[in-house]
């Protein structure tokens, strides 16, 4: 049986994590959680100091180089082959390229029942939790608050600056259910 994937698209800082641990919580049957920084994580320490790789610059403009591609096309394949393998799947995910990015999922989720979710956060406010997380470049989570979501067509989306990650994911666990 083929499991599903719930994507969460949003900026960095948007709440995206956030609402994928509340969807494990709040979903009757076990999920996976997995997204770029589980990607980024398991990269070598050479592809993040290669133009090959990812390069975040001071004012959090990313990069991505050709071996960074070439990971993440598999990482995408292997995302979706566990989902084809019965592994329901929340992706916590940030479209660097907008509607180019959501073209690669959507080649690799193709038999896979996907909801798309954009999540949306005022770049004020997500600016104010990259500060407080202290983990991420400046000005990373402003330029991508819009950004990512060019292009890219959802079923839903949610705003995280004024509403909660568990009030979020009941909103996306309801839209599940809608959809069956």
């Amino acid at each position: 049986m083929t499991g599903r994937v719930i994507v969460l698209n949003g900026g960095s800082s948007a709440g995206k994590s956030g609402i994928a641990r509340c969807l494990q919580a709040v979903l009757p049957e076990p999920w996976l959680t997995l997204g770029c920084d589980t990607f980024v994580d398991a990269l070598p320490a050479s592809m993040t100091s290669s133009d090959a790789g990812i390069g975040i610059a001071a004012d959090g403009e990313v990069s991505v180089g050709e071996g960074f591609r070439a990971l993440e096309a598999a990482w995408i394949e292997g995302v979706a082959a566990m989902a084809r393998a019965g592994a329901n799947v929340v992706v916590d995910e940030v479209f660097l390229g907008g509607a180019a990015s959501q073209a690669r999922w959507e080649k690799a989720l193709v038999d896979v029942p996907v909801l798309w979710v954009g999540v949306r956060c005022d770049p004020e406010v997500a600016a104010g939790r990259e500060l407080a997380r202290g983990d991420r470049a400046g000005g990373m989570a402003a330029g991508q608050a819009e950004s990512v979501h060019q292009g890219v067509r959802y079923d839903m989306e949610v705003d995280t600056a004024g509403r909660e990650s568990l009030e979020c994911a009941r909103a996306v666990a309801a839209c599940l259910t809608e959809r069956g």
